[in-house]
């Protein structure tokens, strides 16, 4: 049972407006075909194109089998069906190049479907108010019950469709016209608002809102960090002081819990460690403040377009006692960030008497970073 995806892209869509036809217009910084032919990556495609457009066509898509397209959109579709004719395909996807939103569930609802019967295509139900009109006045309604908005990709046994086709020989508004003179029952299975047929020059400011809104970036970055434990009164954790018989061990305050937090900021960006923007070679850095190195890393994921979402600390030691202050560490890390403090969680564990830390020789942590843009 073979798929194949046939994507019309033969019309001049003169009501779109611009210099070339729409579907090679730049959408969101390439061609809406480009888009079109994205969302079914992965599937065998064969492009019908118009006859002047095939040098663009084999410039921006090398290899992708390309069928000249006729007089009519039901001209187009037939040349492409008559090339599938005897190459195993036994069922198509008939779309539109000008519906560059198409999504893989709209897709895989339409497979599932044509396991069911012969022919499906995906619609909306009418839902506004229905006018018949002339001259630019309203002339009469037009109930709205049991009529649909059609979309494509429409999808079929490629046998039947192909005899339909052949049978027809005419023009129509789409497949499921053809198949429906050819007696085809066509299922209809749930349309997307988002797949919309970029028609007039306003279609494609919404179509680019659309993009934008599919393009988030999301980041994750993960941080670990040790320091022992040497002589002193009191240690620095996420930004609170703790009275403690040992204190940390470090260059600047040893706020291990802090420095985890700031690794896992870079490590979302890429952009290495602590080390690698504040050298322990440099004196400078001696004995600074940690909130300096995590309000670096802040600053450096909003001058790069991320917010953070949220964060993550894990404090390991046997003591001290992390409970009775993880809620201030909570806030101290908070004003540092600027986020709230419900999208920051500090937490601790033991290691049950293991290793370094359940031997009381350090403190370690791990943190976790979530980045997203825009």
């Amino acid at each position: 049972m073979q798929t194949h995806v046939i994507i019309v892209a033969a019309g001049r869509g003169s009501r779109a407006g611009g210099d070339i036809p729409k579907q090679w217009q730049i959408l969101r910084g390439k061609p809406v075909l480009a888009h079109t032919l994205a969302a079914f990556a992965g599937w065998p495609v064969t492009l019908v194109i118009h006859p002047d457009d095939r040098a663009r066509a084999e410039a921006l898509f090398p290899g992708l089998p390309l069928v000249p397209g006729g007089a009519t959109r039901s001209d187009s579709v037939r040349a492409a069906l008559e090339q599938l004719a005897e190459s195993g395909v036994t069922r198509v996807l008939i779309h539109d190049g000008a519906r560059p939103l198409v999504s893989r569930a709209l897709i895989a609802r339409l497979s599932a479907a044509l396991d069911r019967g012969p022919a499906a295509a995906p619609a909306l139900a009418v839902t506004d108010a229905l006018w018949r009109g002339a001259a630019g006045r309203v002339t009469g309604t037009q109930p709205r019950d049991g009529l649909f908005r059609a979309q494509t990709p429409q999808a079929f046994h490629l046998a039947q469709i192909l005899a339909a086709h052949r049978a027809h020989g005419g023009a129509a508004a789409d497949d499921v016209e053809i198949a429906r003179a050819a007696g085809l029952d066509v299922q209809i299975v749930e349309g997307e608002e988002d797949n919309l047929k970029l028609t007039w020059p306003g279609d494609f400011a919404r179509a680019e809102a659309i993009l934008k809104g599919r393009d988030v970036d999301i980041r994750l970055g993960n941080g670990y960090d040790v320091h022992a434990f040497t002589e002193g009164d009191h240690v620095w954790l996420c930004g609170v002081k703790i009275a403690h018989t040992r204190a940390l061990l470090g260059h600047s305050d040893a706020d291990v819990g802090m420095h985890a937090l700031t690794d896992a900021i870079y490590g979302a960006l890429a952009m290495g460690d602590i080390g690698r923007h504040f050298p322990p070679s440099d004196p400078q850095w001696k004995g600074a403040a940690s909130e300096i190195f995590l309000r670096h890393a802040v600053a450096l994921a909003g001058a790069k377009g991320y917010r953070i979402s949220n964060c993550d600390v894990t404090l390991v030691c046997e003591r001290p006692k992390i409970g009775p202050h993880a809620a201030a560490m909570q806030s101290a890390l908070a004003a540092i960030m600027g986020l709230d403090p419900d999208r920051i969680s500090v937490k601790a564990t033991t290691s049950e008497r293991l290793g370094f830390t359940g031997r009381e020789e350090g403190i370690a942590a791990l943190a976790t970073a979530t980045l997203v843009q825009p």
